[in-house]
C-alpha cells in the first residue's frame, strides 16, 4: 500500500511502549509533604527558630526580672521529636507550643541515640507522661517547677542511661552546653544584668569617693 500523498512519516511510527510494571508515575510533592521533609529529611529533623522548633531538645527562656537579676535562672521546657515544645508553664497546666515568656532563648540539643527506655518513640512517650503528671502538680518556684518537669522527662526516658536528672543538673548543663538561637537572644539575657551590675557599680564607687 502506497503512502498517501502529504502524509507525515511520523504518523506510520508505532505507539511508545507502556512503562514497566511497578513502576508508578511520580507525582509532585505537596505541601504537606514538603513540610514533613524539612524535618524528617536527611536522615534527621530540622530545626526551625521562626517557628520555634527544635525537636530533641531541652529550650530556655528569660523570666522578666528574675532572670534580669539571675542570668543563670530562666524558664526551661522540652520538646518532642517532630520540636514541639512542652513546658510547665504554672499550677496544674502544661503548655503546648506556646512557651511561657516568650519564644525560647537557648536550646541544648539532645541525643535521641542516649535514651534507653524501652518501647516505642521512647522520647516521646516520656515527655508526654511527663507532661501529663505536671498537669495534677502544684508550682513550686524552688521545689517543683518547669526545670523538675524537664527532669522528670529525662529520667522517664532513661536519657544517658540516668534516672538522676534534676534541677540543679538541668541548670549546669544548659548552661554549658546550651546554645544562644541568635546574637539578639544573647543580649535580651544578659544586657539587662549588664546594665544593673554597672549601676550598682557606679553608685558603690560614689559613695566610697565620698
Amino acid at each position: 500500500m502506497a503512502e498517501a500523498e502529504g502524509s507525515s512519516p511520523l504518523l506510520l511510527l508505532p505507539p511508545p511502549p507502556p512503562p514497566p510494571l511497578g513502576m508508578a508515575e511520580v507525582e509532585a510533592p505537596t505541601a504537606a509533604e514538603k513540610d514533613m521533609k524539612h524535618y524528617h529529611g536527611s536522615g534527621g529533623v530540622a530545626m526551625d527558630v521562626e517557628r520555634s522548633r527544635f525537636p530533641y531538645c531541652v529550650v530556655w527562656t528569660p523570666i522578666p526580672v528574675l532572670t534580669w537579676f539571675f542570668p543563670i535562672i530562666g524558664h526551661m521546657g522540652i520538646c518532642t521529636s517532630t520540636g514541639v515544645i512542652r513546658d510547665f508553664a504554672g499550677p496544674y497546666f502544661v503548655s503546648e507550643d506556646n512557651m511561657a515568656f516568650g519564644k525560647p532563648a537557648k536550646y541544648w540539643k539532645l541525643d535521641p541515640a542516649q535514651v534507653y527506655a524501652s518501647g516505642p518513640n521512647a522520647w516521646d512517650t516520656a515527655v508526654h507522661d511527663a507532661s501529663e503528671e505536671y498537669k495534677h502538680r502544684m508550682h513550686n518556684l524552688c521545689c517543683d517547677n518547669c526545670h523538675s518537669h524537664v527532669a522528670l522527662a529525662l529520667n522517664l526516658m532513661r536519657y544517658n542511661n540516668s534516672t538522676n536528672w534534676n534541677m540543679v543538673t538541668l541548670c549546669f548543663f544548659c548552661l554549658l552546653y546550651g546554645k544562644y538561637v541568635s546574637v539578639g537572644a544573647f543580649v535580651k539575657t544578659w544586657l539587662p544584668f549588664i546594665l544593673l551590675l554597672g549601676i550598682v557599680l557606679t553608685v558603690s564607687l560614689v559613695f566610697n569617693l565620698r
